[in-house]
């Protein structure tokens, strides 16, 4: 009786301290606190010099002129001006990027930076494990063996299970340190068109000018961390001359305390918004002060245009989440818009034709506190419409979802958005 009862003890305790290493793994796996309780209040607008001064200095990244950026257009043109920038490498390439899987899309890329290591370029490719997992270990290894510098980011091992689902999100390639690339396109079959010629709708862009510079920083940054060994000389930062007009600002963001920084910055731009607001991204699922904000500046008036994918979203139950929480943006007057033809995978922000960001991020708390995420900044009014105008054409594009289709969604969606809201949506 006596040994029963002590195994019956012991049992337990072991149960106990399995569930309290579990809570631990879990709540350490969970993104931390915010710190950024309510809509923020200014008294500038992005004409302001003090909004420039407030962004250059509250995210301790510099602004920086004398850039120019060329927009391409969806996977077939991106990688195509990705690969030809890659055979043209002569000093170095950096590659950073989420998903990374599929024989179409991934194996020109292989190839062209097996090339690139055979003729001598320091080649350093920074791959996220989750985003990747799907792709054949074999072009891994083809890599290294080529002398590509290949790191798996976050690959399981048992001293940093804590840190596992803190994921690389960004989409970073820089060529000789003078050549950028930063947007929306992972590198995946879903981007190339399949047999009905539908294919993932995403923007990307080229970069050219100083704030290279401040891109391939982000990317040594991530680089020391994974690496344990710092990148440094003319080969990754050159000199480098104009070769624009715009002003730009790389503006990055960890799960490291204190530099959850892409909620902060996007909550102070909606706080200078006058006239307009356009938002493109491929999963909205902020926080409810994130839609507070939204609202406060459809109540001061401000138009507010939103676009997400529709029927086509690769993850549903992100849908399914944000739509149970839009009555209250719906009521405020907040457009938004289901993009229809496929899924719809871009981050494009406009305010008030002035200022604009492009990169990484979503409008999910994935992105705003657990993945490492990386945005371009761009104080320009030519520029700042245009991104405008992309998100404006892919409208024509999209339907239109009012209160009433709001009231009227079958009980189905309304129970899975319930249930995705309660296991966390997007973690």
């Amino acid at each position: 009786m006596k040994r029963r009862t002590r195994l019956i003890a012991l049992t337990t305790v072991v149960i106990t301290l399995l569930f309290a290493l579990g809570s631990v793994l879990f709540y350490n796996a969970m993104p931390s606190p915010k710190r950024l309780l309510e809509p923020v209040s200014v008294n500038f607008n992005t004409r302001d010099a003090d909004f420039r001064r407030s962004m250059g200095l509250i995210f301790e990244q510099p602004i920086v002129a004398g850039n120019r950026i060329d927009s391409l257009q969806d996977g077939e043109a991106i990688y195509a001006a990705m690969l030809e920038a890659i055979d043209s490498a002569e000093t170095s390439i950096t590659f950073e990027t989420f998903e990374f899987w599929g024989e179409k899309a991934t194996e020109p890329f292989v190839d062209a930076l097996i090339a690139a290591a055979e003729r001598g370029v320091a080649v350093h490719a920074l791959i996220d494990y989750v985003g990747s997992s799907a792709a054949a270990v074999n072009k891994f290894e083809r890599m290294e063996e080529a002398g590509v510098d290949v790191i798996r980011w976050r690959k399981p091992s048992w001293y940093e299970l804590a840190h596992f689902n803190h994921r690389t999100h960004r989409k970073l390639l820089m060529v000789d340190g003078r050549t950028g690339f930063i947007g929306g396109a992972n590198i995946t079959d879903n981007w190339l068109p399949d047999d009905d010629g539908l294919a993932y709708r995403d923007h990307h862009f080229l970069v050219k000018g100083p704030v290279v510079a401040n891109m391939q920083a982000a990317f040594v940054d991530t680089w020391l961390d994974a690496s344990g060994r710092l990148l440094l000389g003319d080969a990754y930062f050159p000199e480098l001359e104009p070769q624009g007009e715009l002003d730009a600002q790389m503006v990055t963001s960890t799960p490291i305390e204190g530099r959850h920084r892409m909620r902060k910055m996007l909550m102070v731009a909606i706080a200078t918004a006058e006239q307009r607001i356009t938002l493109g991204s491929a999963y909205f699922y902020p926080d409810e002060h994130f839609l507070e904000a939204l609202i406060e500046a459809r109540e001061r008036g401000v138009e507010v245009n939103i676009l997400v994918p529709g029927d086509s979203i690769d993850k549903g139950f992100v849908r399914h989440a944000s739509v149970n929480r839009w009555r209250p943006m719906l009521e405020a007057g907040v457009n938004i818009h289901e993009y229809q033809p496929s899924m719809y995978h871009a981050k494009l922000i406009s305010i008030d034709d002035r200022w604009a960001s492009i990169g990484s991020t979503n409008l999910d708390n994935r992105s705003f506190r657990i993945n490492k995420e990386g945005n371009l900044n761009v104080y320009d009014e030519e520029f700042a419409r245009y991104v405008r105008e992309l998100v404006e054409e892919d409208i024509r594009h999209a339907e239109h979802y009012d209160l009433d289709r709001w009231h009227n969604r079958p009980w189905r969606k309304r129970l899975a958005g319930w249930v995705s809201m309660v296991a966390g949506a997007h973690f």
